[in-house]
């Protein structure tokens, strides 16, 4: 088994859908200029409530990033 080190970043995503689809689209942005992500972690959930109701999700993670060997 390799040894491997971890840079961790945090993403906050949001999605009019719900917490799944707020953490899908962090990673599915942050795919687009950095490799190696390989987990994930969800720290905070939060949302906007109008009449009523969630009108917006918003996710934070922490992330980790493989650094290259």
């Amino acid at each position: 088994m390799s040894h491997h080190v971890y840079k961790q970043i945090e993403l906050t995503g949001s999605s009019t859908q719900s917490s799944d689809d707020a953490v899908s689209v962090a990673l599915a942005r942050a795919d687009r200029t950095l490799h190696n992500i390989d987990w994930f972690q969800v720290i905070e959930t939060r949302g906007h409530v109008e009449g009523g109701k969630v009108a917006h999700w918003q996710v934070t993670l922490k992330v980790g990033i493989r650094l290259d060997d």
